[in-house]
């Protein structure tokens, strides 16, 4: 099984040199930005340059962050780039509802990710979910979701982060990643907040500077510490299939062991 993205690069479209050293810049998957990192007066120069681009297969899994829906710009976005070989992915920002995915789907046949950058989308998040079998993953869009709520504390955003990690697992669908930190000086505010997110069910997360994707990726990663328990989780499961109580007294059941594979599962990716 191919191991789930941890790091994803943003990079804007109308800058096609940025691209190329995104490309290489070893994150698992770089997302083309023609939406908020893209100016009016440069959306068609964005478009035509990410296509040229995306006419061949690239050597990392590459998305393409479309404009919002309904908006001027998506649909010439959705035209130029449904059939194009280096396309992996598209994402839809400031999704509210389901009918905006199942509209989107019939016309391209490639993934779709979901970005929830509002009130409306966090209530309508499991709906948009479940929308369509196209539909491969939801995500917060946090810049956007602070100015629509008033959050001005870290702890005002913990809600809606859940409500997102729950609907994805609810549906079926890989855990979301985390938003970007739009301070890229701030590698140790990046980790703590990485750490956070990995508690609160997430993984991976989206950047916006190479510099930032070590340090996601380490923090994503199991310790060496959670490996050893894990490795002891599961050596004593292998022994007694039921519940049990390790000898430090620790008690295990069938969804320690299932967390404790995770865990392995995650650490063999490093």
């Amino acid at each position: 099984m191919t191991p789930l993205p941890l790091t994803w690069l943003y990079v804007p479209g109308d800058r096609p040199h940025v691209v190329t050293k995104a490309l290489a810049a070893g994150a698992d998957v770089v997302v083309i930005d023609l939406e908020d990192a893209v100016a009016p007066d440069r959306k068609e120069y964005a478009r035509a340059a990410t296509a040229e681009r995306l006419r061949e297969p690239q050597p990392v899994p590459v998305h393409v962050r479309v404009n919002a829906l309904d908006g001027p710009w998506a649909s010439a976005d959705l035209g130029s780039l449904t059939a194009l070989p280096g396309v992996s992915g598209l994402r839809l920002p400031k999704v509210t509802s389901p009918d905006e995915i199942r509209q989107v789907a019939v016309t391209t046949p490639l993934p779709l990710y979901a970005l929830l950058e509002s009130a409306l989308g966090i209530e309508h998040a499991y709906a948009i979910a479940t929308a369509h079998p196209s539909l491969r993953g939801v995500s917060l869009g946090e810049a956007d979701l602070r100015a629509d709520l008033g959050v001005r504390a870290e702890a005002g955003l913990d809600w809606p982060r859940s409500r997102v990690v729950v609907a994805a697992r609810a549906a079926g669908l890989a855990p979301p990643p985390q938003s970007v930190h739009p301070d890229i000086r701030d590698l140790d505010g990046l980790a703590a907040s990485c750490a956070h997110g990995r508690a609160l069910g997430f993984l991976g997360r989206a950047a916006i500077h190479p510099r930032q994707l070590p340090v996601i990726q380490r923090a994503y990663l199991p310790t060496p510490a959670e490996i050893e328990e894990a490795e002891t989780i599961v050596k004593a499961a292998a022994s007694n299939e039921g519940a049990q109580a390790l000898p430090d007294g620790r008690f295990i059941d069938a969804a320690v062991v299932a967390m404790a594979q995770r865990t392995l599962s995650s650490a063999r990716r490093g």
